[in-house]
């Protein structure tokens, strides 16, 4: 089978064995893949949870069909139409834990849309419902808007009961398309002072939750912006790993800040963190409710080039990946 790879000079596509289910495991023929920047931090040579490295497999979600089964799952069969969260995704097959794959809704949802879900999905549902603790009613701000994930975590805001709904980005078009995707008000983090504006929005309060993918330069920012008592959900770190911290604001404040991420969890606590996202999710994306963009589609064979233009950081939603 073909399978994108990290070679000494970059991501190509090589051959390699077709692999087999374990007992737990379904195996997949992909049609579809989408990018997420744990690809382009591995394309680029950067260790990402272990994963890097040349020889490394790329990516992280797809769609396609069962194929085959292991002797344990009993939820699914050769032939079904999947949507997965899926390590090595970027290849004519994949295999991964059946706990992590979803039937893909009988709604018309084309392969490459079902590629775009798993992984923003599960990702969100978890930072803005289980570790964000959001309550119906409280307010809501997302830092990387315009990602898939961003606009997905502002339309789980809104469907699980935010009062106010806030969206940032840097970007002034992109700024403008956020209200179609659930945002109330949009944040431009750009300017010195866009605390005040969250503050605004929020009659004074600052924001109840703060779901983070940006980090280093508006951490301080997310501590002016934050309620008293309000929660910072740290999910990525487009801005860097590392910046200045304001620990007093931090504790004046009450804040709880709350790391989260897929690579130090067990494959029990993905099961139950894809089962709780099922729970109240599904029949939103079901009923077409949740919705994400597709800016651009490119073969397997060009994926260096939908890699390129996600570094580039000039895209509004997914970048995904035709594989058959």
């Amino acid at each position: 089978m073909k399978a994108a790879v990290l070679g000494e000079s970059g991501v190509e596509i090589r051959d390699l064995p077709k692999p087999e289910p374990k007992p737990n495991e379904v195996l997949i023929k992909v049609r579809a893949s989408s990018l997420n920047r744990a690809d382009a931090l591995v394309a680029s040579g950067i260790q990402h949870g272990g994963v890097g490295g040349v020889g490394a497999r790329i990516g992280l979600e797809c769609s396609g069909e069962i194929e085959a089964v292991g002797s344990e799952v009993k939820d699914f069969k050769p032939g079904d139409r999947v949507l997965a969260s899926a390590p090595g995704g970027f290849a004519e097959y994949v295999v991964t834990d059946a706990g992590r794959a979803h039937r893909i809704p009988g709604n018309n949802m084309t392969y490459e849309q079902a590629a775009c879900f798993p992984v923003a999905l599960q990702t969100l549902h978890n930072a803005v419902v289980t570790a964000g603790r959001l309550k119906r009613g409280e307010t809501l701000l997302i830092q990387g808007a315009s990602s898939g994930v961003g606009l997905i975590g502002m339309q789980i805001g809104k469907l699980m009961g935010a009062s106010v709904v806030m969206g940032s980005s840097t970007n002034a078009e992109r700024r403008s398309r956020l209200k179609e995707y659930g945002c109330d008000v949009a944040i431009d983090t750009s300017k010195p002072d866009w605390p005040e504006d969250v503050k605004k929005a929020t009659g004074g309060n600052g924001a109840n939750l703060i779901v983070d993918m940006v980090s280093a330069p508006v951490a301080n920012g997310n501590l002016e912006a934050a309620a008293l008592l309000g929660r910072i959900v740290n999910v990525g770190r487009l801005g860097g790993t590392h910046g200045d911290f304001n620990f007093d604001l931090h504790a004046l404040k009450r804040i709880d800040y709350i790391g989260v991420t897929f690579r130090t969890r067990t494959l029990e606590e993905v099961r139950d963190i894809v089962r709780l996202m099922r729970a109240d999710l599904w029949p939103a994306l079901e009923s077409g409710k949740l919705t994400l963009p597709i800016y651009r589609t490119f073969k397997l064979a060009d994926i260096a080039d939908g890699l390129a233009m996600m570094k580039a950081n000039q895209h509004f939603g997914k970048i995904v990946i035709n594989v058959s």
